[in-house]
C-alpha cells in the first residue's frame, strides 16, 4: 500500500468514524481547532479596533454613544437623540453594557472585546450543533469555519451591537432544543428576548413546527407528548419575555405607517433608509432592508449547502448520509420559520421592525450548517472514488477486483488513475476552506477614525448641555468623541418611529433654511428656539455641490430652496458673521459661538 493511499484511508476513517468512537482527544483537537481561528480571526479585528485614539465602530455610534451616561449621568441632559436610542436599546444589551461600566470598563472598549466573546460563544455553539446533526467532528469545525468567516467578512459580529447576539444566542438555542435540554433552551429563548426580540418570533415558529412530522406521507403531528410540553413550555417562556414589549408605550412612538414611509424620501433609493423600489426583483429578493435574500452575504463556498437535501434522497451514493441524524429536519424548520416571519414582517410594516432581519441571520446558519455536513458527505464519496475501494484490506487479501457503486453496478478496480485528482480536488477544497480570508478583505471592519482631535478635546471642555448645530457629517461624531449633545445629524435621523423623526425631520429642515437664510434675524431666532450654543460649519458649507453632494440633505425640499437662494447670488447671513464669531476653527472646519450671532458680542478666537 502506497503512502499516499495510507493517507487517505486515514482521511476516510476521520470522516466516517462517529463522535462514539473517536477517541475524547480526537473530539477536543476539532473543537480547540475551531476555537482557535475564531480567535485568530477576533485578533485581526482587535488590532484594527485598537490602532489609535477616537476610533470606533460606524454602529456604535448609534447604540453605544449614550452609554456614557453610565459614567456620568449629567451628561446628555434632556437630548432627544440621546433618550430615543437609549428607549429603543434592548434590555439586556444595555444592562450588559451598565454592569460593565461598574467594573470600569469603558462601553466604547467593551463594545470592542465583546466581539472576540460573542465569536467564542458562536463557534461553540456552532460546533455542538453541528455534531447533533452529523456525529462527525470535521463536520463540525467546516460549519463553524465557515460561519466564523461569514461573520467577520460582515459587519454583524463586529459591531458589538444587539445583532451580534442573535448568532451565539439562536444556536444556543437550536443546541439545546436538539438535545432536548429544557432549562437551557427556555434560558436561550429568554435571553434573545432581552438581546434581539424579533428571534423569539423565530424559535416560536421552530417549536410549533416540531410538532409535525413528515415521514413519507402527509403531514401528522407527533404522538410523543413530551414534545408538546417541551413546546408549550418554549412557547410560554416566548409569550412572557415579548408581553412587556407589547404592553410597554414609547414615547417616541408609534412605529410609522407603510403608507406614511411610501410618501417620505427617506424610505426610497438615495434616501436615509432605503426600503421601497419601484423594482420589484430589488424590492423582494435583493434589495437592502425588503428583500428575501438581500442581506445573506455568506462566503462563497457556503452555497455547497443547498446540495444537501440531493446528497440526504441518495444514501446508497453517498453512504455517510446514513449518519445524518433525522434531527437535521431543523434545517428546513428554520428557513421556514424565518421566510414566514420575512411576510408577515411586511404584512404589518414596521411594526416588526424591517423583514430582512428575520432572514439575513437565520439563512447564514442553515447554509454553514447544511454546508459542514454537505462537503463532509462529499469528501467521503471522494475518498473512496480516489481509493477504489469501500474496504482497502479486502483488496489487499484477493477477495476480487471490483467494488460496488450500487447493487448491480460493478467497477473495475483502478485506484492509480483517482488517486491524483482525488488528493487535488481534497487539497484545493482544504486550500478554500483555510485559505478563503487571503483573497478577500477580511476582517471586514466599519472602524471610523475621528479626524479632529483637537476638535473634540475643545468640545468637550465646554459645558455638558451644551448643544452644537451642524449640517455637516461630522456632527455624526461629536456625541461620541466630543461627548456633546447635536441638534439633529444624518446618522440619527432614524426615521422608523413617528414621534422622534417627526421631531428630528422638522428640526433638520429649520436648520437648512436657518444656514441658508440672508437673513439674520431668522438666523438669530432658530439660536433662541433651539437652546444651540455652537454652531458647526465646513468652509465648503455655503457652495451649490455642498449641499448637492449630500444625499441627506437632498430628500428635504428646504435643501433645493437653498441652492436655488445661492443661484441667485442670496449670501446667507452666516457667511458674512463667520469670521467675526469664529471661536475655534481645524482645517475645513469651523466653530461659531451662537451667543455670538445672537447679539452683538463678540468672543476672542482660539486657534
Amino acid at each position: 500500500m502506497s503512502i499516499a493511499t495510507m493517507q487517505i484511508l486515514a482521511v476516510k476513517r476521520l470522516l466516517a468514524t462517529p463522535i462514539d468512537k473517536l477517541s475524547p482527544s480526537s473530539v477536543r483537537f476539532w473543537f480547540s481547532l475551531s476555537l482557535a481561528f475564531s480567535v485568530i480571526y477576533s485578533l485581526l479585528a482587535l488590532q484594527q479596533g485598537f490602532r489609535g485614539e477616537y476610533l470606533v465602530d460606524s454602529d456604535a455610534r448609534q447604540h453605544v454613544f449614550w452609554m456614557e451616561r453610565f459614567l456620568d449621568p449629567a451628561l446628555f441632559p434632556n437630548d432627544l437623540i440621546t433618550n430615543y436610542h437609549q428607549s429603543i436599546a434592548p434590555a439586556g444589551y444595555a444592562m450588559l453594557y451598565r454592569v460593565i461600566a461598574a467594573v470600569g470598563i469603558h462601553p466604547l472598549v467593551w463594545n470592542k472585546l465583546l466581539p472576540t466573546i460573542l465569536g467564542l460563544i458562536t463557534t461553540g455553539y456552532c460546533f455542538g450543533t453541528c455534531l447533533q446533526l452529523l456525529p462527525v467532528p470535521l463536520a463540525g469545525f467546516t460549519a463553524s469555519l465557515l460561519l466564523n468567516q461569514t461573520l467577520w467578512t460582515n459587519y454583524t459580529l463586529v459591531s458589538g451591537t444587539p445583532r451580534s447576539f442573535v448568532y451565539p444566542i439562536f444556536l444556543a438555542f437550536l443546541y439545546y432544543l436538539l438535545r432536548r435540554s429544557l432549562l437551557p433552551c427556555l434560558g436561550a429563548i429568554a435571553l434573545l428576548g432581552l438581546f434581539y426580540p424579533q428571534y423569539v418570533f423565530i424559535s416560536a415558529g421552530i417549536l410549533i413546527l416540531q410538532l409535525w412530522r413528515w415521514q413519507g406521507r402527509p403531514l401528522t403531528l407527533s404522538l410523543n407528548r413530551q414534545h408538546y410540553w417541551f413546546s408549550l413550555a418554549g412557547l410560554g417562556v416566548a409569550f412572557l419575555v415579548m408581553l412587556p414589549y407589547a404592553l410597554q408605550s414609547n414615547e417616541f412612538g408609534p412605529a410609522i405607517a407603510a403608507a406614511e414611509a411610501r410618501t417620505l424620501p427617506e424610505f426610497w433609493p438615495e434616501g436615509r433608509t432605503p426600503f421601497f423600489d419601484h423594482n420589484p426583483w430589488e424590492f423582494w429578493l435583493f434589495g437592502k432592508r425588503s428583500s428575501l435574500f438581500g442581506g445573506v452575504s455568506v462566503v462563497p463556498l457556503m452555497w455547497t449547502g443547498l446540495l444537501l437535501p440531493l446528497l440526504l434522497s441518495q444514501p446508497s451514493r453517498f453512504p455517510l448520509t446514513q449518519q445524518v441524524s433525522r434531527r437535521v429536519a431543523i434545517l428546513p424548520q428554520i428557513a421556514l420559520a424565518a421566510c414566514a416571519m420575512f411576510f408577515i414582517a411586511h404584512a404589518c410594516l414596521f411594526k416588526l421592525h424591517l423583514p430582512i432581519r428575520y432572514t439575513t441571520h437565520s439563512l447564514r446558519i442553515v447554509l454553514a450548517l447544511a454546508t459542514g455536513i454537505a462537503l463532509i458527505v462529499m469528501l467521503d464519496v471522494l475518498i473512496k472514488w480516489g481509493t477504489g475501494t469501500e474496504n482497502w484490506e479486502d483488496k489487499t487479501r484477493g477477495k476480487g477486483r471490483y467494488w460496488e457503486n450500487s447493487p448491480n453496478n460493478l467497477i473495475p478496480y483502478s485506484p492509480f488513475p483517482q488517486k491524483p485528482l482525488a488528493v487535488g480536488v481534497t487539497a484545493l477544497l482544504v486550500a478554500l476552506l483555510i485559505l478563503y480570508p487571503c483573497f478577500v478583505v477580511f476582517p471586514l471592519t466599519r472602524y471610523k477614525q475621528g479626524e479632529f482631535p483637537a476638535l473634540y478635546e475643545f468640545l468637550a471642555q465646554q459645558p455638558k448641555d451644551s448643544v452644537i448645530a451642524s449640517l455637516d457629517e461630522e456632527a455624526n461624531n461629536l456625541p461620541t468623541f466630543a461627548k456633546r449633545s447635536v441638534l439633529v445629524s444624518e446618522m440619527y435621523a432614524i426615521p422608523y418611529h413617528v414621534g422622534y423623526y417627526r421631531q428630528i425631520r422638522q428640526r433638520t429642515v429649520d436648520l437648512i433654511r436657518a444656514q441658508y437664510s440672508p437673513d439674520l434675524a431668522a438666523v438669530t431666532a432658530f439660536v433662541q428656539t433651539y437652546q444651540v450654543d455652537f454652531w458647526l460649519l465646513h468652509r465648503a458649507a455655503f457652495t451649490r455641490d455642498y449641499i448637492a453632494g449630500s444625499h441627506w440633505l437632498m430628500q428635504f425640499p428646504a435643501a433645493g430652496e437653498a441652492i436655488a437662494k445661492l443661484e441667485r447670488g442670496k449670501i446667507p447671513a452666516l457667511l458674512g458673521i463667520q469670521d467675526r464669531c469664529n471661536i475655534f476653527e481645524v482645517d475645513s472646519l469651523v466653530l461659531l459661538q451662537a451667543q455670538c450671532i445672537a447679539n452683538t458680542n463678540v468672543f476672542p478666537k482660539t486657534r
